[in-house]
């Protein structure tokens, strides 16, 4: 990249809130990214690179399938999350800066979950990071969509529509005011072909989740690290704080985000 962009991020890994954050998206997603991370054939001795790393789960997992002779870098604007493991290297960098020196690899597996979606320049970015692979080198990314999360239990209409007043706020006055495109997952296929990925695959998941669980206090720390421009968006005080216990009562159950994994290969 030519050209500095700073990335704006709504949520903090260092905070207390930030470590529930990053302990509940492994919890509810790392089993479907390690899925399509074995898919690549991953093995000992190759090089990866962990874009976005936050609690370090997937750069563990990469790390103890490329052992001690292969290499994995872990990437993110913020490390506080990211203990040491053996056969991880941890960068703090910002992904819009360029992967130059010791981070443009080449690398044989890269991996981006929940980034590209919050960078402006999403497509010129995937096209770096093919550039940052081997040939033969597989690039994985995983984003969630802007399908709506609805509410399934039984509770009252005021509930229901306080939970869908706040996810509204959330994910189309804030998330946008923020960078964030929650419709970039339906164009990552697309972006990839451009790149000149071959052997192109993805999956959708989504999954209900109630009060209490990974998912539902997800949904809680992000609100409680958006409250803010959430207020400054309309919400009200006691509609922030229903909101806060309806992820923790166990009766409440909803749609968890809908989330896009595609993996695709650059040509030998």
């Amino acid at each position: 990249m030519t050209q500095t962009t700073e990335t704006t991020y709504l949520f903090d890994n260092s905070s207390d809130d930030g470590g529930t954050h990053v302990d509940a998206l492994g919890a509810v997603l790392d089993r479907h990214s390690f899925e399509i991370l074995d898919q690549t054939g991953i093995r000992p001795g190759q090089s990866c690179l962990d874009v976005g790393a936050g609690g370090g789960s997937v750069s563990r997992w990469l790390a103890d399938r490329v052992g001690p002779g292969g290499e994995v870098v872990a990437l993110d604007i913020d490390t506080s999350r990211l203990g040491g493991h053996p056969g991880v290297q941890v960068h703090q960098h910002d992904l819009n800066d360029g992967l130059q020196g010791d981070l443009a690899g080449p690398y044989d597996l890269i991996h981006a979950r929940l980034v590209l979606m919050h960078l402006p320049r999403r497509e010129e970015v995937l096209a770096e990071l093919v550039g940052a692979l081997a040939p033969g080198g597989w690039l994985v990314i995983g984003d969630v969509t802007n399908r709506p999360i609805s509410p399934l239990s039984a509770h009252s209409a005021r509930d229901i529509a306080v939970w869908e007043r706040i996810q509204y706020l959330s994910h189309e006055v804030v998330s946008p005011a923020g960078g964030v495109d929650l419709a970039w997952a339906g164009r990552i296929n697309h972006a990839m072909v451009e790149a000149g990925l071959e052997e192109l695959y993805g999956v959708e998941v989504s999954e209900t989740v109630n009060g209490g669980s990974p998912g539902a206090l997800l949904h809680a720390v992000l609100n409680a690290q958006a409250a803010t421009p959430l207020l400054g968006a309309g919400a009200q005080p006691w509609e922030l704080e229903r909101y806060q216990e309806l992820t923790r009562d166990p009766a409440f159950r909803t749609w968890f985000y809908q989330f896009v994994c595609f993996r695709g290969r650059k040509p030998m």
